[in-house]
């Protein structure tokens, strides 16, 4: 009897640990870690389920990794678009520079240059000014000289300040409302020297240079 009862417990005990094996193995075959498909493909369908395989795994392994590199692709080309946008965009601050400088350089020469010109002008008018006060001491001191005396000093000077200092003692006569000498002292000049000067007061009115 006793040995009957062991004999049963084995059995049992046998029948457990091979219902455990077939779960254990029907279970990592629906995960996919071995490859058991064909011996319980009957039983999935029993049950109506589909059996995880490593094909399908690898499937989805490939499927994500071809998005991950789609990702990576489209970023990749997101920052190449980028960078050549910046680098149109530095490009176009360093070609506006350059015109900014061109015109500032510009702007200088030609504010030097009228600077060079405000200048020569300024000289100009000084030189004139003070020709005009010359001429008008001369004038004052012929004035004050005998008619001889002062025509020795004309003879002396170029025609050109001679017809300076004639135009000039005629306008200080008319603006004193007294007699000019102007006419007196080209009576007392060389005939030919008068003539030559009359011509030129007649033919440039204003001055010679």
């Amino acid at each position: 009897m006793a040995r009957g009862k062991y004999l049963g417990k084995s059995i049992l005990l046998l029948l457990l640990i091979i219902v455990l094996v077939l779960f254990g193995l029907l279970w990592f075959d629906y995960l996919g870690v071995i490859q058991a498909k064909g011996l319980f493909a009957p039983v999935y369908r029993r049950m109506g389920l589909q059996p995880q395989t490593s094909s399908s795994v690898s499937s989805k392994n490939l499927l994500q990794a071809d998005l991950d590199n789609d990702r990576f692709a489209k970023r990749l080309e997101s920052l190449d678009i980028r960078k050549e946008e910046l680098d149109k965009r530095e490009v176009d601050i360093r070609t506006q520079e350059d015109n900014n400088t061109q015109i500032a350089q510009e702007l200088k020469d030609k504010e030097t240059a009228l600077e060079e010109r405000e200048k020569t002008f300024n000289n100009e008018v000084k030189k004139y000014d003070d020709r005009m006060t010359n001429i008008e001491q001369i004038v004052q001191n012929l004035n004050g000289m005998q008619p001889k005396n002062a025509v020795a000093i004309l003879n002396e000077m170029d025609d050109q300040l001679v017809i300076d200092v004639l135009r000039r003692a005629e306008a200080d006569a008319d603006a004193a409302g007294t007699a000019s000498m102007v006419a007196y002292w080209l009576s007392l000049m060389p005939q030919a020297r008068a003539a030559e000067l009359q011509r030129k007061m007649v033919n440039k009115p204003l001055s010679l240079d």
